[in-house]
């Protein structure tokens, strides 16, 4: 029963998208688009509660899967695709209900947009309705839910209908596509970071990223949405703002997409189901995005004046740059996909491939967001100004890099990022201090300089867990211990927990350090024996104020009596969970320093007035 009124929610949203987008289309939004959007809305509100209750109400037994927590069984609405495409669905429609709020009669830009929006919630309503059921049971077994809503994604929809609208009318309102990219990409950025405290403190594998296609999906748009910030202010990169909040949007389903494909073990039904599924739903977003970006760029071109004014060197290169790394991380997704059509056996573009083509172009980034922060002080000036302003913070970096080098020899690519990150604090600290007529600084641009700062310390955090950590792993018996980084962790005893779903073996061990014993931690291995998929670790965190002491157990013995612990000691994990907030907050800052900007006038035949050096966001 559930199933049907959800199919039927769906087809009645669907319906009601196509109104509203119709109506928004002929430029009388006044009543009838507005209220279909709405009522769009309540459609997807009543497909996820019907998905819900058929959660709750597919209990065999009375049970529900076997032991699953209620908590569990609701939260699994986003463990499948058909269900993750449901509350992006209510995501999408939501934003949809807000954009489309307030209308301007006679604004045929913004009219343009929404339609825009509500033909994209259409196509998702059409997506959902017919490739599965909206109501899906919980899993009788298994580990639990799996991937991790990336929020805010939704709100990409509105740069990307205002893209559209440039194309159709040849005007930008970039003071409404700044403002939704950034409530886009504060959400992103605090899911992109709570998603890897997630992984770090909930997973056994001992890191806090993987580039997983799940993890990958996210920074994809992210990339391009910080792209997008950066060009929108500048008049001279205005022919990005279109492609760019295009791509940014039709990256968020397709990452969605393959990252269903890779939830599948290989060999799996793939030449029945999920892979021709994904190939046909991957090569018409790629088709989609191809078009639309040589297309805006054509129409673009068309437009631009006969002399066209120069946009900043450091803008220029620091967008090219982030789009080439949305690039990169899309080539390593489409890779086994694509491989797996043609040859039948599925690759993986692991971490090797992302570290060794990603890391140089983001400390490439970081460089830049330091130079960009001095040659842009309102002191500067001149060039030979501008040299001046950057003498002290490379000095700052480099005395980072001499004083670490005579520590020891510390790994290449963690000194390149501790110089740099130095570097980049040291500009956006001067920066910040900056007074221009002797009034302080916009609430706007300091905020984009608080996420370069936050973005340089989640740098050193990064370089300082993945070059100077310690770990050591071994079987040991009960009263057996293992050494790492000053620590001695010791097995007091190993706890059996068996019932008819899973199995839990828990560790007891004791932290010592010189001697003393600091901490009593319970890292625990839980199997599934009628899943008969891999067992899931749940590791044992002590944190304080320099590192953390992360102990896991990846095997136990039957016997009760020994256990292998995967020991480790990773300096400035709090810095980087701290450097995640700052980043955040910078860009609600930059949200609200943004308000009441005026809308940009449609183009004409007058010469283009001199560019503005461009905000940092």
């Amino acid at each position: 029963m559930t199933a049907a009124l959800g199919t039927a929610a769906l087809w009645c949203g669907l319906a009601a998208s196509l109104v509203s987008a119709l109506a928004w289309r002929r430029g009388r939004p006044a009543a009838l688009a507005v209220r279909a959007g709405r009522a769009a809305l309540g459609c997807a509100v009543l497909a996820v509660a019907f998905q819900v209750a058929g959660l709750i109400g597919h209990e065999p037994s009375g049970h529900r899967g076997h032991g699953v927590p209620l908590s569990d069984t609701v939260t699994s609405l986003w463990s499948a695709l058909e269900a993750s495409l449901l509350l992006w669905l209510l995501a999408l429609t939501g934003v949809a209900a807000v954009a489309g709020r307030r209308h301007r009669p006679g604004d045929r830009l913004r009219s343009v947009a929404m339609a825009s929006v509500m033909l994209v919630c259409a196509v998702f309503f059409a997506v959902s309705a017919l490739t599965g059921r909206p109501v899906v049971p919980a899993a009788a077994d298994g580990p639990g839910p799996g991937a991790l809503l990336h929020l805010g994604s939704a709100a990409l929809a509105v740069p990307f209908g205002h893209g559209v609208a440039c194309l159709v009318t040849g005007r930008t309102e970039i003071g409404t596509i700044r403002r939704w990219t950034l409530a886009a990409w504060v959400p992103l950025t605090a899911g992109i970071v709570l998603g890897a405290w997630w992984s770090y403190r909930a997973l056994g594998w001992g890191g806090s990223w993987e580039w997983d296609p799940a993890e990958n999906g996210a920074l994809m748009p992210w990339l391009l949405a910080t792209a997008l910030l950066h060009a929108a202010p500048s008049r001279a990169m205005r022919p990005w703002v279109a492609p760019l909040a295009l791509a940014a949007f039709l990256l968020v389903p397709l990452g969605m997409l393959l990252a269903a494909y890779d939830a599948t073990p290989p060999g799996t039904a793939l030449p029945v189901t999920v892979l021709p599924v994904t190939a046909l739903a991957g090569a018409a977003l790629l088709g989609v995005l191809a078009v639309t970006l040589v297309g805006a760029r054509a129409l673009l071109a068309r437009r631009e004046p006969r002399h066209p004014a120069r946009p900043d060197p450091l803008l220029l290169l620091g967008c090219t740059l982030l789009a080439v790394l949305a690039g990169t991380v899309l080539l390593g997704l489409l890779l086994p996909p694509a491989v797996e059509l043609l040859r039948g056996e599925r690759p993986e573009a692991g971490p090797p491939y992302y570290e060794g083509t990603l890391v140089p172009g983001l400390l490439a980034l970081l460089a830049l967001m330091g130079a960009a922060a001095r040659t842009r002080h309102p002191r500067a000036g001149t060039a030979a100004g501008a040299r001046r302003g950057l003498a002290w913070p490379l000095g700052v970096g480099a005395g980072t890099v001499a004083a670490l080098a005579f520590t020891g020899p510390p790994p290449v690519m963690a000194l390149a990022a501790f110089g740099l990150a130095a570097f980049v604090l040291a500009a956006v600290a001067g920066r910040l201090l900056a007074r221009t007529g002797g009034e302080p600084m916009g609430l706007r641009r300091a905020g984009g300089l608080v996420a370069h700062a936050g973005i340089a310390l989640a740098a050193v955090a990064v370089a300082a867990s993945s070059g100077y950590a310690e770990e050591a792993t071994a079987r040991v018996w009960t009263g057996g211990s293992v050494l790492a980084g000053g620590y001695t962790v010791r097995l007091e005893a190993v706890e059996r927990d068996a019932h008819a779903a899973a199995t839990t073996v828990t560790a007891v061990v004791s932290a010592a350090r010189e001697g003393t014993i600091v901490d009593v931690l319970r890292p625990s291995l839980t199997t599934y024996p009628a899943s008969g998929g891999p067992p899931v670790a749940r590791p044992a965190v002590r944190s304080v104020l320099l590192h953390d002491l992360y102990v896991s157990v990846t095997d136990a013995g039957e016997d009760g009596r020994t256990a292998v612990l995967r020991v480790a000691v990773n300096p400035f994990m709090s810095l980087l969970w701290a450097s995640g907030a700052i980043i955040a907050l910078g860009g609600l800052l930059a949200l609200l320093g943004g308000r009441g900007r005026p809308r940009t006038p449609p183009p004409g035949p007058a010469s283009v007035p001199r560019p503005r050096r461009a905000a940092a966001m």
